[in-house]
Parts: C-alpha cells; structure tokens; sequence
C-alpha cells in the first residue's frame, strides 16, 4: 500500500479527470470521423487524406507551438485549446445534421482539430512537472495513459459508434460536450508560472529546444524512432476501418467494439508499465515493447477474423503503452523543465511528423495491393528502426540514467 508521501496530489486527479472526459469524447471522434469518411467515399486514397489532414498540423506548427508553451500558462493553452476544439466539433455536428457535409469540410474540421491537439497534446506533456514531484512521474504517466486508453479506445469508441448508428451527428456532440466540460474542471487548476528570462522570440526559442535534443543521443534517438513507429503504424492502421468492415464483414457498431476490445491490451500496459520498469528498468522494456510491436505488425495483416484481428490488436496496445509511458517520463526526468515544450514540441514534431505521410502511404498501398498489405511492410520496417538504433539503447542501460538536469 503506498504511503501518504507516495499518493499523488489531490491537483493531479484533477488534470487526470479533465483529461480522462477530453479523451472519452475523443475516443467517439476518431471513430465517428473513418465511419463517416466511408459513407461519403469508399475510395481509400481520400480515407487516407481525411486521416493524414488531423496530422499535418504536428509538421506546421509544433516547433512554434513549443515556443508557446513554454512562455505562456501551460494550463491556460489546453483549456483554450479545447474550447476552440469544441467549437470546431459542433460547427462540424451542425454540417452533418444538415446533410451538406462532404470530404472537403470533412479534412478541414480534421485539420483545425489537429491545430488544437498539437497545443493541447505538447502542454499537457510539459506541465507534469509542475504538478507532481520527479518521483512520481513514472506512476502519474501511466495513470494518465491509462485514462487516455479508457477515453479514446476502451468507452469513447464503443459509445461513438452506438451514437453514430443512432444519428450521425450524436457522436460530435459529444465530443464537444466533453471537451467543454474538461476545460471547466482546468479551470480551477494553476501551475507553475512560465520561467523569468524566457525567450520572447520563437526563432532562438525554437533552435534553444533543438540543440538540446539533438546533443542528447538517447533522446534524439528515441525521437527519430517514434518517427519511423509512428509512420509505421498509421501505415498499417488507416485503412483499419477498411479491413474490418469490408473484408471480416464488421457493422458499424461491431467496430466500435473491436477498438474497445483492442485498448484492453492498452489498459494492462498502463497499469503493468510502472511495475515492469522497477523490475527490469526503462531501455529493456522500451526495446521489448519495440520488438513485439514489429512482430504483431506482421500478423496483423494476415489475421483471418476478426477474433485474432482484436487479439492482435490488443497485443499491440499493450507494449505500445508501455513504450509512450516510459518514453515521455524519460523526457519528464531528463530535460530542463524550462525547455521542456521546445524539446517535447521537437520531439512531437520528429515523432508525429511522418504520420501525414504514413497514412498517405497506407492509403496508395491498400488501392494498390490490398487492405492488409501495410500491415506486414509496417512490421518489417519498425523490426529495422529497432536492430539500427539497438547498440544506441543498450549503451544508454550499460551507462544508467542520470537524474533530472536543475
């Protein structure tokens, strides 16, 4: 049982409350968002460009985004943050109850909701921190990746794709309600107030933040293969809709279902993580994470049900959560706090820059070879990334980590 000097403060539950009701209106979004895209095209190309238009705003604005962060009220960006959002999210309701939504405003709504989740998602990384102490970061991550998975795989899908049979625009307004209701509970919540001296020019902020992880190999080296796992898994991932709906005979309901029952593997991750890395350390259960994750990606693509598709997919959750947890408190511990937006906006922007590119790439590869074939060549390619920056990982477990720069 943990002491009181181990319990996390009562101000953590409240960002993991307003984040675990942001990510179950979410987890209705990106559901409802492929569902709809099939009712208006069964092209996979356009699918893909719908999926890639939510990304595309990590390659146009992380690095000015980081500036940001890190000169104004981290709290303060994601509370706005979500407002904007929500009302992007209801202006979209609004078209597809009138009937005249289309592809077009369909990747525009896309687009500008992924303005928003990259403020949102670079702030919320950089002000953990200030709300609990080094040595609960482990714990505070993967309780917060644990609402995460809750949210947007394991209620929000099942729930958006029940609304979204019942009317297309419910699961919208959900969201939208949600993200309304999580600004309200941030509301009440400070942080720490941004640090005296800070850079009011985003240029030498922005090249500050990329110095620095370009100087530290472990980091820089973690950054650039999430670039690759990321490209590889919405290679793999974005014509899923397409493989379970057309080709194992999944209803619109039964798809929800299926990513909820996938995110039960994301689930055991966020509750084993903290535990496994007391045990075994970081590097070894970041590098068995990777490889497992390259080995499923494989047999994604040949599962001939739907039953061994879920399972597959559950598997993959789980080592993927143990990978975001672990990866995101390394960056916690070892980068100056005041420098922590323009480092995680870097990293964010090398990690999810490729995903645009990835879903583009899924997309042609599905039209041109089938629905399943990206699955296999996304699994080869992060088994490469893995054994490339492998002497990198095992120097950095032989060399130990060193505690928080002050």
């Amino acid at each position: 049982m943990a002491s009181t000097e181990d319990k996390l403060p009562a101000r953590y539950w409240r960002l993991w409350w307003a984040g675990a009701i942001d990510n179950v209106g979410n987890g209705a979004l990106v559901t409802a968002l492929p569902l709809l895209a099939v009712t208006l095209t069964a092209d996979p190309r356009l699918i893909s460009v719908v999926a890639a238009a939510s990304f595309v705003p990590w390659l146009l604005f992380a690095l000015p985004a980081g500036a940001v962060v890190d000169r104004y009220s981290r709290i303060g960006l994601m509370r706005a943050a979500q407002l904007v959002q929500a009302v992007v999210v209801m202006a979209l309701a609004a078209l597809v109850a009138s009937g005249v939504v289309d592809v077009v405003s369909l990747m525009m709504a896309a687009f500008l909701v992924g303005v928003c989740q990259v403020v949102f998602g670079i702030a919320s990384q950089s002000v953990m921190p200030e709300i609990v102490e080094y040595r609960l970061l482990a714990r505070a991550n993967a309780r917060q990746y644990l609402a995460t998975t809750v949210g947007q795989s394991f209620v929000g899908p099942p729930v958006g794709s029940l609304l979204f049979g019942l009317a297309i625009a419910l699961p919208f307004g959900l969201d939208a309600a949600a993200l309304v209701t999580s600004a309200l509970l941030l509301t009440r919540l400070r942080g720490a107030a941004p640090p005296r001296g800070a850079v009011q020019r985003a240029g030498p902020a922005v090249l500050e933040g990329l110095r620095w992880l370009v100087g530290h190999r472990l980091l820089r080296t973690l950054a650039l293969l999430l670039g690759v796992n990321t490209f590889c898994f919405q290679l793999g991932n974005v014509t899923l809709v397409l493989l379970a709906t057309q080709e194992l005979g999944v209803t619109a309901a039964g798809y929800g279902v299926l990513l909820a029952v996938a995110a039960v593997g994301s689930v055991l991750g966020g509750l084993l993580t903290a535990p496994l890395v007391d045990v075994f350390g970081q590097i070894p259960v970041l590098v068995v994470a990777l490889g497992v994750n390259a080995v499923v990606f494989v047999f994604l693509g040949l599962s001939p049900d739907v039953w061994t598709l879920g399972a597959l997919l559950a598997l993959s959750g789980l080592v993927t959560a143990a990978w975001n947890v672990v990866t995101v408190t390394l960056r916690q511990e070892l980068v100056p706090p005041g420098l922590l937006g323009r480092v995680n906006s870097v990293y964010r922007l090398l990690g999810w820059g490729l995903i645009p590119l990835g879903a583009l790439a899924g997309g042609l590869i599905a039209y041109e070879i089938s629905n399943r074939a990206g699955y296999p060549i996304a699994g080869v390619l992060r088994g490469i990334a893995l054994l490339i920056s492998l002497p990198i990982l095992m120097r950095a477990y032989r060399q130990g980590l060193g505690p928080p720069a002050s």
